[in-house]
C-alpha cells in the first residue's frame, strides 16, 4: 500500500468512529493499540465541536452548551472538514440544523447559524476599497439604471422570515436583551473596513439589495423593489448600502 493510500485510510478511520484501527498502525512499543487510537479519535472529534462552538457563539449561548454539543457532535458524524482550514468547518452547519429535529421548536437557529457563518466568512473575506458614492455622481439617469455594482468579496445579504439581525445583536453583550419585534429581516454582513458589521436593513430595502448583490443592474433592482414596495426610496436605499460598504466597483451591463 502506497504512502497515499495508507493516508487516506488514517483519515478515514479517525473521522468515522464505526471504522477499525488502520492495519499496520502501531504504537512506541511495536504494536497496535486500539484503546489509543480510540482516544486520538475522539480528540479529533471534540476539537471538531469546539471549533463549530468557537464558530457559532451566539448558536450555542441561545440553545445552551449542552443542546449545541450534542448537536455540533451528531453534525461531526455526518460531515467531515473538506479543508485542513478549520475556518471553512461548518459552513453547510446551519442546513444541518434546519434538518435537526431536535431544533424544530427553535425555527429561526437555522439562519442565526447562516448569519454566524457569514461573519465567519467576511472575517477571513479578501480586503477591498469600497465604492463610494462620489463615483456614481454625475452619470446620467439613462447611464445610472444601466449600471452594475460589484459585490465587497465579504459581503452576505441574509433574507429570513425571522429578526436574526435582532436576535444576534440581543446576544452580544454580557446580558441578553430582548427582542422588540419578530419580524422578517435582510441583514447585510460586510467588512469594508477591519471589523465586519452586520446590519438590519430597512424593510424595503431587501429586494433591492438582494438583486445587486446579484449582479442586477440598479434599474432592473430599483423595479423589483418597487414592485415589492411602492413605498421604496431608490436614492436612501442606495445611498445607504454605498455607506455600508457593501460593493467594491461598478460597470454598465451585467457584472460577468
Amino acid at each position: 500500500m502506497d504512502s497515499v493510500a495508507r493516508q487516506h485510510g488514517f483519515a478515514q478511520a479517525l473521522l468515522h468512529p464505526g471504522m477499525p484501527m488502520p492495519t499496520g498502525l502501531t504504537g512506541a512499543r511495536g504494536t497496535a493499540d486500539a484503546a489509543r487510537f480510540a482516544v486520538y479519535r475522539n480528540n479529533v472529534h471534540v476539537g471538531l465541536t469546539r471549533a463549530l462552538a468557537q464558530r457559532f457563539t451566539v448558536t450555542e449561548r441561545l440553545v445552551g452548551a449542552e443542546f449545541f454539543a450534542g448537536m455540533a457532535r451528531a453534525y461531526v458524524s455526518e460531515c467531515k472538514p473538506a479543508s485542513p482550514l478549520l475556518m471553512h468547518y461548518g459552513d453547510d452547519f446551519p442546513d444541518f440544523i434546519a434538518g435537526f429535529a431536535p431544533a424544530a421548536t427553535l425555527p429561526y437557529l437555522a439562519d442565526l447559524a447562516r448569519l454566524e457563518a457569514a461573519w465567519t466568512r467576511a472575517y477571513h473575506a479578501a480586503d477591498a476599497a469600497p465604492l463610494t458614492l462620489q463615483r456614481l455622481v454625475g452619470l446620467a439617469p439613462n447611464e445610472l439604471a444601466g449600471v452594475t455594482l460589484r459585490p465587497h468579496p465579504s459581503a452576505t445579504l441574509l433574507r429570513s422570515a425571522h429578526p436574526v439581525g435582532a436576535i444576534w445583536a440581543a446576544h452580544q453583550g454580557a446580558t441578553v436583551t430582548s427582542v422588540e419585534s419578530w419580524d422578517a429581516e435582510a441583514v447585510l454582513v460586510v467588512r469594508p473596513d477591519m471589523a465586519v458589521s452586520v446590519h438590519v436593513l430597512p424593510p424595503g430595502d431587501g429586494p433591492f439589495a438582494a438583486r445587486l448583490l446579484a449582479g442586477h443592474t440598479l434599474g432592473a433592482a430599483a423595479e423589483a423593489a418597487l414592485a415589492a414596495d411602492p413605498g421604496f426610496d431608490f436614492g436612501t436605499a442606495l445611498v445607504g448600502l454605498l455607506t455600508l460598504g457593501a460593493f467594491t466597483d461598478m460597470q454598465q451591463g451585467d457584472v460577468p
